[in-house]
C-alpha cells in the first residue's frame, strides 16, 4: 500500500532535481498537473485524495519558496483544465479570471487543494508557463510556453502515477546565418 511519506519523498525527489537543474528563474511559472487518482494507483479521475493532494502541495510549496517560481495548478477537463494561481500573478502578467472554483469532482483534488491553500487564489482558463510537471498523464502542454523541451528526470514516478516534465525555451529564428548566443567579442560598443 502506498504510504504519504512515499509520496512526499518521490515529490521531494523530482523537484530536488529540478532545482539542480538550474533551469528556472525566479519569477517563472511552473505549471503542476496531477492526477491524485493515479498517484495512488487507481484510475484517472476515479479515487481524488485530500490526503495526497496535501503532501504532493507541501512540497511544491518548499520548491517554491527555495526558488521563487509561481505555482500554477492545472484543473481537470471538467473545469476546461482552468489553472489555480495567485492574485498577483494574475495582476502580474495581465491574465484573466474566470469564474470556477475547482472541487474533487470537477477540478481534481489537486487544484481544489491548492484553491483552498493559496493566500488569495484566483482561476484562469489559460496561461502560458516557463516550465512544468506532469503527475499521472494530466496533459499539461496546453500551458507551456513553446517551445517545450523535454526534462529527464531520474525520479520517473510520484506513487504509482507516471511523471513527465517539461521546460521551454525561446525559438530559435533565422536561417543557416542565424546567431543565436552573443560571444563576448560580439557586443555593441
Amino acid at each position: 500500500m502506498l504510504s504519504i511519506e512515499q509520496v512526499q519523498q518521490d515529490t521531494r525527489h523530482a523537484f530536488e532535481e529540478w532545482k539542480e537543474l538550474n533551469y528556472l528563474k525566479q519569477g517563472d511559472i511552473f505549471v503542476v498537473g496531477c492526477s491524485t487518482s493515479e498517484v495512488a494507483g487507481e484510475h484517472i479521475g476515479t479515487s481524488g485524495n485530500e490526503q495526497i493532494a496535501r503532501a504532493l502541495f507541501e512540497e511544491m510549496e518548499v520548491f517554491k519558496q527555495e526558488t521563487g517560481v509561481h505555482l500554477a495548478f492545472q484543473g481537470c477537463e471538467h473545469i476546461n483544465r482552468a489553472l489555480v494561481i495567485e492574485r498577483g500573478v494574475l495582476n502580474a502578467k495581465g491574465l484573466d479570471e474566470v469564474a470556477v472554483v475547482p472541487v474533487r469532482k470537477a477540478g481534481g483534488s489537486m487544484a481544489s487543494y491548492a484553491y483552498k491553500h493559496f493566500d488569495d487564489p484566483v482561476l484562469v482558463e489559460e496561461i502560458t508557463a516557463d516550465a512544468g510537471l506532469d503527475i499521472g498523464d494530466t496533459l499539461i502542454g496546453m500551458h507551456l510556453k513553446r517551445v517545450a523541451v523535454p526534462v529527464r528526470l531520474k525520479q520517473k514516478s510520484i506513487g504509482y502515477a507516471h511523471v513527465t516534465s517539461a521546460r521551454t525555451r525561446p525559438k530559435l529564428i533565422g536561417g543557416a546565418r542565424a546567431v543565436y548566443e552573443v560571444a563576448e567579442s560580439e557586443h555593441c560598443d
